[in-house]
C-alpha cells in the first residue's frame, strides 16, 4: 500500500485543524457544564441526541478494540514460548507453501523475480507464505472457507478476550479512584517500548534504506480511494465526547 507513505501529510493537517480542536472542545464543555457526555447537552436539548448517540459509538468501538486487545495478549503469552510459534513452518496450522524466509541456508541463490534458483528446496518459493502470515491467519484468526463454513471456536484467544475484559473491569471498577492510578502506567509505558522499538529499528541492517522509503512519498497517491478514506479515521477516532 503505497499511499501509507504519503498518509502522514493529511494525518497531520486533519488532526490540527479537526481533532485537536475538537478535543479542547470536549475538554472546555465537560469543565464548563460539570457533566458527562449525555447531561453535557443540556445547554442545548436539540442535540441531547448526539449524547446518546456518541454512547453507542463508544459501546460498539469498545467491543472491536477488546478483541485487538485480546490479540495482543494471547501475542503476549505466546512469545514466551521457547521456540515463537510464528517463526517456524512445523506447526498443525502451517500450509505446504509456508517458508520460513530467514532460512538463507537453504534459499541462498532464490529469486522471486526470475525464478531461478540455486537449491531445488526452493522451488516454492514465488508462491511461500510467511510463517507470520500463516500463524495469523490459520491460527488466531481461524480464517474459514466462507461464511458456510463458521468452524469452530478458537478457544485459547476466547480465553485471552475474557481475561482482557477482566482486566478492564478491574482497571475501572472503582472509578476515577482506580483509573487515576492505572494511567500513569498506561500514559508512560506505551511511549517506554515505542523509544525501545525506534532505537531497535534504527539499528538494524537496511534501517537507513527504510527511512528514505518512507521520506519519499508517492505524490500521486495522496489522491486515491483508499487515503482518501483512511485520511480522518485516527485523527478524529477519539472523538466521541470521552473528554467530556
Amino acid at each position: 500500500m503505497k499511499w501509507i507513505r504519503v498518509f502522514l501529510i493529511p494525518y497531520i493537517i486533519i488532526g490540527l485543524l479537526g481533532g485537536i480542536p475538537i478535543f479542547f472542545l470536549e475538554i472546555a464543555l465537560g469543565q464548563f457544564m460539570k457533566a458527562g457526555g449525555i447531561n453535557v447537552w443540556n445547554i442545548a436539548p436539540l442535540f441531547k441526541g448526539l449524547g446518546y448517540s456518541s454512547m453507542v459509538i463508544v459501546f460498539f468501538c469498545n467491543t472491536y478494540y477488546i478483541m485487538v486487545l485480546a490479540w495482543g495478549f494471547y501475542y503476549f503469552i505466546k512469545s514466551f514460548s521457547a521456540t515463537l510459534p510464528w517463526a517456524t513452518c512445523k506447526n498443525p496450522w502451517n500450509s505446504v507453501d509456508c517458508i520460513e524466509f530467514f532460512r538463507h541456508d537453504e534459499c541462498h541463490n532464490g529469486t522471486i523475480g526470475n525464478a531461478t534458483f540455486g537449491n531445488m528446496t526452493c522451488e516454492e518459493l514465488a508462491n511461500g507464505r510467511s510463517p507470520i502470515i500463516e500463524f495469523w491467519e490459520n491460527k488466531v484468526l481461524n480464517i474459514s472457507e466462507g461464511l458456510e463454513h463458521p468452524g469452530v471456536m478458537n478457544w485459547e484467544v476466547t480465553l485471552c478476550l475474557l481475561a482482557t475484559w477482566f482486566i478492564v473491569y478491574f482497571c475501572v471498577w472503582k472509578g476515577v479512584k482506580s483509573t487515576g492510578k492505572i494511567v500513569y502506567f498506561t500514559a508512560t509505558f506505551p511511549y517506554v517500548v515505542l523509544i525501545i522499538l525506534l532505537i531497535r529499528g534504527v539499528t538494524l541492517p537496511g534501517a537507513y534504506e527504510g527511512i528514505l522509503y518512507y521520506l519519499r512519498p508517492d505524490w500521486s497517491k495522496l489522491t486515491s480511494a483508499q487515503a482518501s478514506f483512511s485520511k480522518p479515521n485516527p485523527p478524529l477516532s477519539s472523538r466521541f465526547t470521552l473528554h467530556l
